[in-house]
């Protein structure tokens, strides 16, 4: 329908050969662009917690502007009303008709009641089914969740494998658990627990190569805002524009990290820094235009100086100062893991938790940081940077 129907309505308008071969290259554009946008969408929909709506509209205008600017630049013949209709009714369709069935779609998951599997049955949008017999119905379920580590009876163990034959999907406990939540528990990490959290060293170098490459290209637009919003804060409060400071980086070296200043004093308080060091709800320290940098992170900007010096990426978890890097290494076990990959400006864990400072909260935040490690990949990163834009439009976690 996307692909054909504006042909259609346009063929039999078309007066010469070169239109009608514009209209021919412009319906096998659209096509290719549609097909990558679906694959992208789908790629992204797998990762827990996220809606479909979020990501159709940057999916499709994505694919549909790469094939647009590629005719651009070429100098081909096309139709700009062709590719007008077919994305119209590309996100028509996907928004009335396929998100419309997923929206309701709620999981249904039958549990073995053997080991540890109490605490999922708290995750929500699941219909969750305890299986008290093992001739238990499950036609109506999309799977089965059991903690394969349990000691399991004979009979059980029959009717899982029973199951499996079948082709019902049958889960390990903590495999649903991470993929529902978003979260690897490091409660219970072994050693090969830790060989699986190892992230892929090829994307890691090619994700090095496109942070400089981004870098580079952004900075004719970014210089220029950089310099206007350096003169705003210099207007609206003495002191430095620019406020440096250390946190913990790439495999565990310190570096200086920068940023715009959005607060008036952030000398460092007697002790161990740890409380000065701490940015709460409604602080303040946080100046008039310090308080709007740092809802849509625009105080974040300069470290564009960091990714360049490869101390930091666009994408990676979040660097803490090293009062509360050193705090949170005492208290919470591998919390020095989290530095196997650079450090980025935003996260899994910010798009999903927002900024965070205690104890029992940066404990859920390693958790987030440890399964970004885990499926470490281009797509989680595609799904990150639409997760920011989102973040950054609502101002979601900003302190």
């Amino acid at each position: 329908m996307a692909i054909l129907v504006p042909w259609l309505l346009r063929i039999e308008f078309a007066e010469h050969e070169l239109e009608q071969y514009g209209l021919q290259a412009s319906m096998i554009a659209t096509a290719l662009a549609f097909l990558t946008g679906t694959y992208i969408l789908k790629k992204l929909a797998r990762y827990p917690g996220v809606r479909s709506s979020y990501y159709i509209l940057p999916s499709f205008a994505t694919t549909y502007a790469v094939a647009l600017s590629a005719f651009f630049f070429v100098r081909f013949d096309y139709s700009r009303l062709h590719f007008l209709i077919s994305f119209l009714l590309t996100i028509a369709w996907f928004y009335i008709v396929y998100f419309k069935t997923q929206r309701e779609a709620r999981l249904a998951l039958g549990v073995v009641p053997y080991g540890n599997f109490e605490r999922i049955l708290t995750i929500p949008e699941v219909d969750w089914t305890i299986l008290n017999e093992r001739e238990s119905p499950v036609d109506t379920l999309d799977g089965i969740v059991v903690d394969l580590r349990a000691e399991l009876p004979d009979e059980w163990e029959r009717y899982i494998s029973d199951r499996a034959i079948d082709g019902m999907l049958v889960m390990h406990v903590k495999q649903i658990e991470e993929s529902l939540t978003g979260r690897v528990d490091i409660s219970h990490l072994s050693e090969n627990n830790l060989g699986s959290l190892i992230p892929g060293l090829l994307y890691g170098k090619v994700k090095r190569i496109v942070d400089v490459v981004v870098s580079i290209a952004l900075l004719p637009v970014l210089i220029p805002a950089l310099g206007v919003v350096a003169m705003l804060i210099r207007m609206d409060s003495p002191g430095p524009v620019i406020f440096r400071q250390t946190r913990m980086g790439y495999r565990g070296r310190p570096f200086t990290m920068w940023k715009f200043r959005t607060m008036t004093d952030r000398t460092v308080a007697p002790g161990d820094g740890r409380q000065d060091a701490i940015t709460r709800d409604g602080d303040a320290r946080v100046t008039r235009i310090g308080r709007f940098l740092r809802q849509y992170r625009v105080d974040e900007l300069p470290q564009v100086v960091n990714i360049l010096r490869g101390e930091m990426s666009w994408i990676g978890p979040r660097p803490e100062a090293m009062p509360l890097s050193k705090w949170y290494e005492t208290e919470l076990p591998f919390y020095r893991y989290r530095h196997i990959v650079r450090p980025g400006i935003s996260g899994w864990a910010q798009v999903r938790q927002g900024h965070v400072a205690e104890v029992d909260e940066v404990l859920w935040k390693l958790q987030y940081d440890f399964y970004y490690i885990k499926n470490f990949s281009f797509w989680l990163d595609c799904l990150i940077v639409a997760g920011t834009l989102r973040t950054v439009w609502s101002g979601f976690g900003a302190r």
